[in-house]
């Protein structure tokens, strides 16, 4: 035993304070690496570490210690030896700063000494969130003011109360986000009275705006390959053309950018953009084809044959088609499969357009009349007689409350689609070729090379046009560019983009179409866009059927009920017989026999009923949807 260890004392961390601390660094390079591992530094807590780990970073280590934690004292050189430096510092006065530092960043804490500080002990003279409008609230509010929730089953009606309260907050938080809106719509003012705004040329406005919307006017001098159709995105960034004779090109419009140029050396009916810029569909001269932006054709559509029509439903992932046999076809381009087609027995199909609220698909026929159809309906879901002569173009407004239709007889009616009566009717010096509405309202009009816009026609009769256009070729295709004062022209003799005032929407989602949005978004997009597909068994002619309770009726109720009940067994009660034949065990017997012969015939029922549901089912899509006096000629299928 040693005898001085009586005069050493045993260190206790639970009454020794925190005093030092040592640290120790090698002050010779080669010598370091073995002085280190004999070393240890002596916490004044108790435990040991290797002096290894501070290895030619004490010097360097204390000075951004200090400048972090506060730390003024200077640290005192003690003990020097040959190949190592010891440094004491007083750890007290740093744990204690360093421990106030770290609570006030957990906590977010500020001094009260600074302005800060003082602000945030500062009563809310307006305490809450702040109130918004109810007219601003009642602007954005989709579906049904209030979801009916009277039902039986307590689990849907708590569903419906939540939906209902998402939906109000919905609308609230976008009401509040007006704030941040900060472009308004453009307009033409009128300096007189009796000022005509159908003088001022294109010209005009371009010479008076500034010098970014005065490039939104150009031209496009295509003479050998037109009249040309035209398609813009949703986001309104990129332009596609298709020339009759085969010229197809996508272009940034706003930057003049080329993205491909081919010609398919065929008669090209109608071009359309798909889900984003990278994908295109064309309808050429026997089938329909897939393209992607640098021109390579990706898929042959063989079931989509003599189209004249193309439209792109973009939250189903629907391509619809109308070709020159009658026939409408929806094809689903994230599978490739088809979904439905169906004859209209209404002849040629070269009048086509969507209504962008609900995904109705409307036809126009020689016969004046116009019909709306649903993918998994057979007949028209409306029809409409909207002329006495033959329809020449029809186009929907964005909220799918109004329709503008023209026709032969120089006509130009404005239909309300909830009511489906006519508002206000027209007479135009010659029958409209082209119609389409932009986002805020406007309506545009081509009547050979003149190109008429006309503004708040819908909502009340007007006498002349808001601006009016000559070109030096006939009309072919009309199309308002989204997001811009822009209305875009295909002509005979290439495309005009002409500015019209106060047709595009200023403000844009950037979560819903973003036009200046970059690869990595565009790819997130689609992904999200994929994820939230709307089945094509969903589109009705209601759109907020969706929201609402479904209802069955009392022949209905029954119905489901007579299909669904189960087997019940007869109260059968059998006669009592003398000579022990009314015993327990015999009465059982009979009771048994008889209800097993009640289920025999139940079941023989119930075959023979689903057998006949099974073949009229199968008759009807054997059957053809195209009928004609000729028929009885064919020969008969045996089978």
């Amino acid at each position: 035993m040693d005898p001085n260890s009586k005069n050493k004392k045993k260190f206790d961390p639970s009454k020794q304070k925190q005093k030092s601390a040592r640290y120790f660094r090698s002050t010779d390079d080669n010598q370091g690496d073995g002085a280190n591992k004999q070393l240890k530094k002596k916490h004044s807590k108790g435990y040991e570490r290797k002096g290894s780990v501070f290895k030619g970073k004490a010097g360097k280590g204390l000075k951004i210690f200090k400048k972090q934690h506060g730390h003024d004292d200077k640290p005192s050189k003690k003990n020097v030896h040959n190949d190592v430096e010891v440094f004491e510092i007083n750890m007290e006065k740093v744990d204690h700063k360093f421990s106030r530092n770290i609570d006030r960043k957990r906590h977010g804490r500020k001094d009260v000494d600074t302005p800060k500080g003082r602000l945030r002990n500062e009563v809310d003279p307006f305490p809450g969130e702040q109130r918004v409008p109810a007219n601003l609230i009642k602007k954005y509010q989709y579906g049904p003011e209030e979801i009916d929730t009277s039902t039986n089953d307590p689990e849907v009606t708590e569903k419906l109360k939540a939906t209902e309260k998402r939906q109000k907050y919905a609308a609230k938080e976008t009401a509040r986000t007006e704030l941040l809106k900060q472009d308004d719509t453009g307009f033409l003012r009128k300096t007189g009275k009796h000022e005509d705004t159908t003088k001022i040329s294109q010209h005009d406005l371009a010479n008076a705006v500034d010098i970014t919307s005065a490039r939104k006017f150009f031209e496009l001098k295509l003479n050998d390959f037109g009249p040309y159709k035209i398609n813009y995105t949703r986001n309104g960034r990129f332009l596609l053309l298709g020339g009759s004779k085969g010229h197809i090109a996508a272009i940034d419009w706003m930057t003049k950018k080329l993205l491909c140029e081919i010609n398919v050396m065929e008669t090209v009916q109608d071009v359309k953009w798909l889900h984003q810029e990278t994908m295109y569909a064309v309808a050429q001269k026997q089938w329909s084809y897939i393209y992607d932006n640098q021109g390579v054709e990706l898929h042959c559509l063989k079931k989509l044959d003599n189209v004249l029509r193309l439209e792109f439903l973009p939250y189903h992932f629907l391509l619809a088609s109308a070709n020159a046999k009658g026939y409408l076809s929806y094809i689903d381009v994230s599978v490739g499969e088809k979904v439905s087609g169906y004859g209209t027995s209404m002849g040629r199909l070269d009048v086509m357009c969507q209504n962008p609220a609900n995904a109705i698909i409307a036809l126009g026929h020689s016969g004046g009349t116009v019909t709306q159809w649903c993918p998994k309906v057979k007949d028209p879901v409306v029809k409409m007689l909207c002329h006495n002569s033959a329809v020449r173009a029809v186009a929907i407004e964005k909220c799918g409350h109004y329709m503008a239709t023209s026709g032969i007889d120089r006509s130009l009616k404005i239909w309300d689609l909830r009511t489906y009566n006519m508002l206000h009717s027209y007479k135009l010096p010659a029958g409209a070729g082209q119609l389409s509405f932009s986002q805020r309202g406007l309506l545009a009009a081509s009547m050979g090379n003149i190109v008429q816009m006309y503004e708040d026609c819908c909502t009340k009769a007007i006498t002349k046009p808001y601006l009016m256009h000559d070109l030096h070729s006939s009309v072919n295709s009309l199309n308002f560019c989204p997001y811009e004062d822009v209305l875009g022209v295909g002509h005979s003799s290439g495309f005009s983009s002409l500015l019209v005032p106060g047709a595009g929407e200023p403000n844009f989602d950037a979560l819903e179409s973003n036009p200046y949005q970059q690869k990595k978004q565009r790819q997130e997009a689609e992904v999200k866009m994929l994820l939230d597909k709307i089945p094509a068994d969903m589109i009705h002619l209601n759109a907020n059927i969706v929201t609402e309770v479904y209802k069955m009726t009392p022949g209905e109720r029954a119905e489901a009920k007579r299909k669904t009940q189960e087997f019940k067994k007869l109260n059968f009660e059998p006669k009592r017989k003398t000579k022990g034949r009314s015993k327990s065990g015999k009465l059982e017997q009979r009771k048994k026999g008889v209800n097993e012969e009640h289920r025999r015939d139940y079941i023989k029922e119930t075959v023979a009923r689903k057998r006949a549901e099974d073949r009229n089912q199968s008759f009807n899509e054997k059957r053809s949807l195209t009928t004609s006096v000729l028929d009885r000629f064919k020969k008969k299928d045996n089978s």
